[in-house]
């Protein structure tokens, strides 16, 4: 599940810092008491995650669940604004509050719909007349059935595969939940499959474009939505759903709470929170610097494309590697590394916005089934890819923005595994690795490949000693770890 991230006490060693972790349990000791259960949490969400082996909250859940939770009569619900690093359990930070409450709500609705039903049921007796009867379930995708949708709650993502990511890691959530409905929607996809899918849908998950397409043709309505979450909402921006939002926010402005996630609280963060939301309270989790160290990155200088191409085969030829995924700074060079790579023997296949999402479907569930073993993929693809077994990640272009960056190399070390992050650039591009460098607070380990050494030298290249305070030098962060929601386990344009 994509950045729930709960912690599990194998996990906790090695991830974790000391203050968030479980002690190991004997059979000698008690057990440790459930951190989710004392937040007040639905038991029926709690089974789920016992289901997962998960008892252990990172630092974002316990300090955003308990005040997710806070709604009552006397005090309106908290609006949040919440800065956390991929990989710190923001998905779950935000789904289990927002469940937890529609199941509350509707568990109270359906005992007060089940004492009615026991008054008819009583006053058709004492009157004598025959029992009522309570009518069948309708087939929900059957066409003559489907009506418009009215969730209760709704979650905004910036690309595809984060969006199915976060709407998988909620249907894991609800497994328990009788009758609470998750829905995805997402733009590729066919319309009456959607529209089939949304009907009594209590949670819908969705990005911008497809979500108002449906709007406006009537097929969903979000007058009664009361919970709205945007999710990476720095990234939201970049991709240009400004005004998107705008729309969302003024169709569901009667709801109780809003929250929005993002790896900064940048001002164009600050103004977009100012514009949808009432005085949130901001909560700044982890910040670059401490994100964990089973994510070794290394760089390599290359002379030319050439020279990278040559750098990467070798890297890829490389027996331990398990899968991999490299990383374009185009879809023209996605497309054409790709099939270069399948040119010379590897299994290999480009992950881009340009794509269909049936393809990018197909593409991602083959990585994940092991049938590709090296996916090339633009930024946008770092979203909501999933993969424990990724092992390497290789920046053959290096990203526009430098928190691209982080959240290219949480792609691997995943699953509380090591990682490798290789780097290729050439010397024209310092400058970048600079930039890279200062927004990591950590400095790259150049190395050398015998026979493969660039023949060119940086006028200025950066320094690769450790910064001060920053011990380890080449060692760096496994930031921007967005797992499957839970850390030991194993959505877009571009």
């Amino acid at each position: 599940m994509d950045d729930l991230n709960l912690h599990s006490p194998a996990d906790a060693m090695n991830d974790h810092a000391p203050d968030t972790t479980t002690p190991m349990v004997t059979e000698n000791k008690p057990a440790v008491p459930n951190a989710f259960a004392q937040m007040g949490l639905a038991a029926e969400l709690l089974a789920a995650v016992r289901d997962l082996n998960f008892t252990e909250p990172t630092n974002v859940q316990l300090k955003a669940i308990p005040l997710a939770l806070q709604d009552n009569a006397d005090k309106p619900a908290n609006d949040l604004l919440v800065s956390s690093q991929t990989g710190s359990g923001k998905t779950a930070a935000f789904l289990l509050p927002v469940l937890h409450t529609i199941l509350i709500e509707r568990q109270a609705l359906e005992k007060e719909e089940a004492k009615e039903w026991a008054l008819k049921v009583e006053q058709a007796k004492a009157n004598g007349e025959e029992l009522p009867k309570k009518p069948r379930r309708k087939n929900p995708t059957d066409t003559r059935h489907v009506k418009p949708a009215f969730p209760s709650a709704l979650v905004l993502c910036p690309t595809r595969e984060l969006a199915q990511q976060v709407a998988k890691d909620a249907i894991d959530l609800v497994k328990h939940c009788k009758g609470l409905r998750v829905a995805c929607v997402v733009g590729g996809m066919p319309y009456p499959l959607q529209i089939a899918r949304l009907h009594n849908a209590d949670l819908v998950v969705a990005t911008p474009g497809r979500l108002l397409d449906l709007q406006r043709s009537k097929q969903l309505h979000l007058s009664k939505v009361q919970f709205l979450v945007v999710d990476e909402a720095d990234r939201m921006l970049d991709l240009g759903f400004a005004e998107d939002l705008a729309d969302i926010h003024k169709l569901t402005e009667s709801r109780r709470q809003t929250m929005m996630f993002s790896a900064t609280i940048a001002p164009r963060i600050q103004q977009l929170a100012a514009r949808i939301m009432r005085t949130p309270q901001r909560l700044q989790i982890e910040s670059t610097q401490a994100q964990k160290s089973n994510i070794k990155q290394i760089l390599f200088w290359a002379d030319n494309q050439q020279h990278k191409r040559k750098l990467l085969d070798h890297w890829l030829r490389d027996t331990t590697i398990d899968q991999a995924i490299v990383f374009a700074s185009t879809q023209i060079e996605c497309d054409a590394l790709a099939e270069d790579l399948q040119q010379v023997g590897f299994s290999a296949v480009a992950l881009h916005g340009a794509l269909s999402q049936g393809l990018r479907n197909r593409r991602l569930q083959a990585l994940r089934d092991g049938r590709v073993q090296i996916l090339v993929a633009t930024d946008v693809a770092a979203r909501g890819i999933d993969v424990p077994s990724i092992s390497h990640v290789f920046n053959f272009g290096l990203p526009m923005k430098q928190e691209d960056y982080v959240h290219r190399i949480g792609r691997t070390g995943r699953a509380g595994r090591d990682g490798l992050a290789v780097t290729f650039a050439e010397f024209r591009d310092r400058r970048k690795i600079m930039d890279i460098e200062h927004y990591i607070q950590a400095n790259f380990n150049a190395e050398v490949i015998p026979g493969l050494e660039p023949t060119q030298r940086p006028a200025r290249a950066p320094s690769h000693e450790p910064r001060r305070g920053k011990p380890g030098g080449g060692k760096s962060f496994a930031g921007a770890k967005r797992g499957n929601g839970f850390k030991p386990r194993s959505a877009a344009r571009s």
